[in-house]
């Protein structure tokens, strides 16, 4: 009697925790529990997964509920408490669900349309398309969960490269459909990876875009670069010119054209490749490789960092403080110029090659605000477009997982590139 009093002990009290903690995980996935910059990696590594796999959390949720119910967690007045929160925690996934799946469709439509006219996707029937052996043209990739299939699928042994000296981080992954003739001049995409320029490893960051552009005919190179503490700035940005450079000069030999390379990236990827599109061979960022080709023809910054400079904001002088600590490793009153020359908000100018901006409004780790701020600034001497996407409800990393919000984003930016290459086409 005494052992089962305990265990019913046990069991009425741990249940009402874990199902508090599932539900404040779910709150914190539909809206950021807080905006304090001192929490915001907490709330972001808790809140991203939750923010963009919902289903699979709700359906993991209700088969352990399952279980626990027939060992009798629910019983008594703590085990019905904690049932229901755990079915309000269910309720939450499924409008999280429901938004992901409806609200970032018209947003990323809008913000094409605003920039690039009504009847942009007219322009695109121009498109060529590479068929494949079975004669289907550029087949899309069905699959939902975009991870290492997607890689296996398009990315073969012989298409590891090196692009610089550096070893494993100038190793760079090809993305190719097997069936893209060599001499294809396809159009080719440089994926920058993103992590607070501290990891920057090209594995397995923007697989949905990049599945999505390949299956379509694309060429697309994910690249390692130097990251910090081991290594201090510019030492990144140097690696993504580098990259750049190597691409236009070999991936002719993968079926890419030279002639029509874009960028992407996310995170601090956003940053360096909106960097780098803003700094076409500039010498200060090609230290023995001056005379090379780095412009590119379209920039795709996914929730990037543009300002290194702006302390007054909230987390502002905290990001700045990192910075100077890991990755500039000098102090911000001594060495300003070189946090201002690592800003692509300084770099604003007139001849910019297009541009799509996408950023989540809930996102914890980059305020919304950075990209208003440089949208803005870009559109203002910009001749190019600068189609700017501000998703609801979406966290950072929101292109990682193969949901519909990721889904939905790749289909908006291929089109953006593909009307890049329609109205801008490469030359011989």
């Amino acid at each position: 009697m005494r052992l089962q009093r305990l265990r019913r002990r046990v069991f009425t009290k741990r249940p009402l925790t874990r199902a508090a903690v599932e539900f404040l995980n779910a709150a914190n996935g539909l809206h950021p529990l807080t905006r304090n910059p001192y929490a915001s990696v907490l709330v972001f590594w808790f809140g991203w997964p939750t923010s963009e796999v919902p289903g699979l959390y709700a359906t993991a949720s209700a088969l352990d509920a399952v279980r626990r119910g027939r060992r009798g967690d629910f019983a008594g007045t703590k085990g019905k408490a904690a049932l229901a929160l755990t079915a309000a925690s269910w309720a939450i996934l499924g409008v999280i669900s429901y938004r992901g799946a409806t609200t970032a469709g018209p947003v990323l439509e809008a913000g094409l349309t605003e920039q690039l006219g009504p009847d942009y996707a007219a322009e695109l029937k121009a498109l060529p398309t590479q068929p494949t052996r079975s004669g289907r043209r550029n087949p899309p990739l069905r699959t939902t969960l975009r991870t290492t299939t997607s890689r296996r699928r398009f990315v073969d042994k012989q298409n590891i490269v090196s692009y610089g000296p550096h070893g494993r981080a100038n190793l760079a992954d090809i993305w190719r459909r097997r069936d893209l003739p060599r001499d294809g001049k396809a159009p080719v995409l440089l994926q920058v990876p993103g992590g607070a320029w501290v990891i920057g490893w090209r594995r397995p960051q923007a697989y949905p875009l990049m599945g999505h552009l390949v299956s379509r005919g694309w060429v697309c190179v994910s690249m390692n670069y130097r990251v910090s503490p081991l290594h201090t700035w510019p030492d990144h940005i140097v690696d993504v010119k580098r990259a750049l450079a190597w691409v236009k000069e070999n991936i002719a030999a993968y079926g890419g054209d030279p002639n029509f390379v874009a960028i992407s990236g996310g995170s601090a990827g956003g940053h360096l490749s909106a960097l780098a599109a803003l700094t076409p061979n500039d010498p200060k960022f090609q230290p023995g490789f001056e005379e090379a080709d780095t412009s590119v023809v379209a920039a795709v910054p996914f929730y990037g960092r543009y300002d290194w400079y702006s302390t007054q904001d909230p987390g502002r002088a905290q990001f700045v403080e990192v910075l100077a600590r890991l990755v500039v490793k000098q102090k911000f009153s001594t060495h300003r110029q070189i946090y201002l020359d690592a800003s692509p908000l300084r770099y604003v100018r007139a001849d910019a090659p297009p541009f799509f901006v996408l950023h989540g409004t809930d996102d914890s780790l980059i305020p919304v605000i950075e990209a208003r701020e440089f949208v803005e600034e870009l559109r203002s001497v910009s001749k190019s477009p600068v189609a700017y996407a501000e998703l609801p409800y979406t966290q950072h990393g929101f292109d990682i997982f193969g949901s519909p919000r990721a889904d939905k984003a790749a289909d908006a930016v291929a089109r953006f590139l593909s009307w890049v290459y329609v109205t801008n086409p490469p030359t011989p």
